[in-house]
């Protein structure tokens, strides 16, 4: 450990006030302990700050609403006699530290860089112990990472606002990710099923006994027609009856095939009556080891399938866990588990040792293996790094669920039972193969049946497995069966599932695109910005995310290209692991993208301008309707536009949208109204539309909204069109200050600058002579609402940033 002298302390600077209290007990009263809220420094908001002239030079900036932090950290700085950078394990967490390091300016033999997996008292004395310095290798990856993700958002955006609509962006990684997207969405669109047959028999030993109708009765037992008992409740019948499921594989000495009905009604009749034999029984032994501890990608994969957590509230709750959860007056803030942004399945010789104690103490000998489980790491995987484990296993789910919320002991419970499993013997299973014949007129025909039983529970008394397999009753080669049930079943073909947050995460993984600390954040943003939307956790690409997939992927091909996009983690990962020059890896992406963009710049054309033919004719005047893009997605219009105005919605697939009639009469016209959708939802329109533009507002609940209350006057007269008078108007976001000569003056003003605009008024400052004049005021009015806003909002810091971990790594790839 590092001494401290009777001059000064040792100032320890970490990103959060959770973790900078977790980490205060356990140094004492030679250090002090600052948080530095996330983020310090920063490419500028609202300038490009990349010198592409200048060997990509970047320029920073102290973030909005960070000055007072950067005053205080440099006064305590002063006070210190050397400075201990304790911000997280990763690259952006070094990349925090550099930066701090920058800011506070102090010499460079007084700064220390200490680093931990966890959050414990050992883990923080051993970093302590052993300082080391800002790894500037792991910072230049990171910087590269940053001015790389700049380039191509600043660069594309605008573009993306100029042909397809306002307030877009794109990203290196989240453009690919919406790609893919995008990709399943039309293979599941150009699906074409395919028709296939089965013919499944239920066989039992019980020879004297019917059970047909038995098993009839029990498949409607649930009272619905649609609805049969699921594979569990079939199989404990099954028990129950002696009987088992089997599958036809073979006639004569071709494989079983059917792709129509009279295929599958030749062999059926061939083996609805016929008596059947056990054929060949193979007997043999299994065993399933445990899985890997966590990382970041899994456990967010297993949350989301276990838990139904999305992956921002995973590591929202996972932060929490590693930051220090307050256990009470006794046990004070405790870092329950380790980092959480990790793609190593790495476990240090300690964690393990203990896990096989716990094991050995609770369950017993036969449930530690003779040698502790290790397992392979993943290509480009971070070895110094550790999985995401607890910090101490004798800690268990029980007995901190008292102490926690729900949601922290759900995701500990499942963190701690797959680490301690993952340390545990195999689980073994007497698996046995039946085949079963009958001779028919067609030949000789196989059916196979297969059942496995849990002899030995391993990892999985722990970690429980979930089974579908059946269990058969003891026969013996050449002994007969009666049939209870046998049926010709017509299937098709499915298309590829929808991604879910967990299947994408996978993919993205799988891939190479992406990083652990950037999974969550991708996702958030494809969402957010609406080029994906998700219904029952299932993932579904927007017309918008297919017209800006559509139109990157034609002038930006490199971009979009999952190999080129896993090429360059791989070079960005380069430079910290083989010290490879940043300056180069971003000269060699930005020729070719120079010229992509400035293609793009002079040949795409505005999305709002192209068509695609259609089948449908215009029931006004015959023409054919084809597909346009509005700001509401896609939709019908008339070829004959603008002779012809007639529109008409469609639905994802390009198919007219059957409007539904209301009860409702147009309050204009009286003809009857239909209902219709628009970007704030759904709405009454009336029916002779576009003749009668007659609406009615519905609430959430589809009930007739009551109407607005009429704008409130406030006297503040209108700076642009100097005749309006500002009044307060209603939003879906909340009131707004706007023109009462709206549409012909649409002047904007932010509420909260209403008291300082009447004020300004009254002191005949306001309305000033120019609109240039205007926006300096009501700028600097605003950044003195924000200033006060951010400053009373810092004193909760710790709860925010717990709440919204994500936004640590959207730096990564998002704007």
């Amino acid at each position: 450990m590092a001494k401290t002298s009777v001059n000064g302390k040792s100032l320890v600077i970490v990103e959060s006030p959770a973790k900078a209290k977790t980490i205060n007990k356990y140094l004492g009263y030679g250090y002090e302990v600052k948080a530095s809220m996330g983020h310090i420094r920063d490419l500028p908001a609202k300038e490009f700050g990349v010198d592409l002239e200048k060997k990509f030079e970047p320029t920073y900036a102290i973030m909005p609403g960070k000055a007072k932090v950067v005053t205080a950290l440099k006064a305590a700085a002063k006070k210190c006699k050397d400075i201990y950078l304790a911000t997280d394990l990763d690259r952006e967490g070094e990349a925090i530290a550099w930066h701090l390091a920058h800011i506070l300016g102090v010499r460079y033999d007084k700064v220390y860089r200490v680093i931990f997996n966890a959050i414990t008292h050992s883990a923080i004395k051993q970093a302590f112990a052993n300082p080391g310095r800002i790894d500037i290798d792991k910072v230049m990856a990171q910087q590269a990472r940053r001015i790389l993700d700049r380039i191509v958002g600043y660069k594309i955006s605008p573009l993306l606002w100029k042909k397809v609509a306002r307030g877009l962006s794109a990203g290196r990684v989240q453009s690919v990710a919406v790609k893919m997207v995008v990709l399943r969405e039309r293979e599941i669109r150009g699906f074409k099923p395919e028709e296939y047959w089965h013919i499944p028999a239920i066989f039992t030993t019980d020879l004297d006994k019917d059970y047909g109708k038995p098993w009839r009765d029990f498949l409607s037992s649930t009272g619905k027609q649609d609805q049969r008992p699921n594979v569990d409740e079939q199989n404990k019948w099954f028990v129950e009856h002696n009987a088992f499921k089997a599958e036809i594989y073979k006639v004569g000495d071709e494989s079983f095939k059917a792709s129509n009905n009279e295929q599958a009604k030749r062999v059926y009749d061939a083996v609805k009556g016929a008596g059947f034999k056990i054929g060949n029984i193979e007997k043999k032994e299994s065993s399933s080891r445990p899985g890997p501890p966590f990382i970041t990608s899994t456990l967010q994969q297993a949350a989301a399938n276990r838990l139904g957590f999305s992956t921002k509230r995973t590591m929202m709750y996972a932060q929490q866990l590693y930051e220090g959860v307050d256990l009470g007056e006794e046990m004070g803030s405790l870092g329950l588990i380790t980092y959480m942004r990790t793609d190593s399945t790495h476990i240090s010789p300690e964690a393990i040792g203990e896990a096989r104690r716990f094991i050995q103490r609770h369950l017993g000998d036969v449930y530690v293996p003779d040698k502790a489980n290790v397992f392979a790491a993943q290509k480009n995987a971070q070895a110094a790094h550790e999985a995401i484990r607890p910090t101490d296993v004798d800690m268990t789910p029980q007995d901190i669920r008292p102490l926690v919320s729900e949601e922290q002991y759900k995701l500990y419970d499942l963190i701690w039972r797959r680490f301690i499993a993952c340390q545990m013997t195999p689980a073994k299973w007497d698996v046995t193969n039946l085949d079963i014949f009958a001779e028919t007129k067609i030949g000789r025909c196989w059916y196979k049946a297969g059942g496995r039983v849990l002899v030995f529970d391993g990892f999985a008394k722990v970690w429980p497995v979930p089974s579908t397999d059946q269990q058969l009753p003891t026969v013996t080669a050449g002994q007969t069966l009666a049939i209870v049930d046998i049926n010709a079943e017509q299937h098709f073909t499915k298309p590829p599932a929808r991604y879910t947050e967990a299947s994408l995460v996978k993919a993205l993984e799988k891939e190479g695109i992406g990083r652990p600390s950037t999974y969550a954040a991708i996702i958030s943003t494809i969402l957010d910005r609406d080029y994906v939307e998700q219904k029952e956790k299932k993932l579904f690409a927007t017309d918008l995310g297919e017209v800006v997939t559509d139109k990157l992927d034609q002038y930006f091909p490199e971009i979009m290209d999952v190999a080129f996009t896993r090429y360059m983690e791989e070079q960005l990962d380069k430079i910290e692991e083989q010290h490879l020059d940043w300056v180069r890896v971003l000269s060699e992406f930005y020729g070719p993208f120079k010229k992509s963009l400035d293609t793009a710049m002079t040949q795409m054309q505005h999305a709002k301008a192209e068509t695609t033919p259609s089948d449908y004719e215009c029931p006004h005047c015959g023409e054919k309707l084809v597909y346009r893009f509005g700001r509401n997605g896609k939709f019908l219009s008339c070829s004959a536009y603008p002779k012809c105005k007639f529109t008409w919605p469609c639905d994802k697939d390009g198919k007219m949208v059957e409007h539904q009639v209301s009860e409702h009469k147009c309050p204009i016209c009286g003809k009857p109204m239909i209902h219709r959708k628009g970007r704030f939802g759904a709405f009454l329109g009336c029916s002779d539309y576009p003749n009668c533009k007659s609406i009615v507002r519905l609430d959430k609940q589809g009930n007739i909204a009551p109407p607005k209350p009429p704008p409130e006057p406030t006297g503040i007269k209108c700076y642009k069109c100097k005749e309006g008078q500002l009044v307060i108007r209603q939003s879906r976001k909340g009131p707004f200050l706007g023109c009462n000569r709206y549409p012909k003056c649409r002047t904007i003003v932010n509420i909260k600058q209403k008291d300082q605009l009447i004020q300004l008024q009254a002191q005949g400052l306001w309305p000033p002579r120019t609109p240039e004049e205007a926006d300096k005021i009501l700028e600097k009015t605003s950044t003195r609402s924000k200033s006060q806003k951010k400053t009373r909002a810092s004193t909760g810091y710790s709860k925010k940033v717990a709440a919204q971990p994500a936004l640590r790594s959207v730096s990564e790839d998002g704007h």
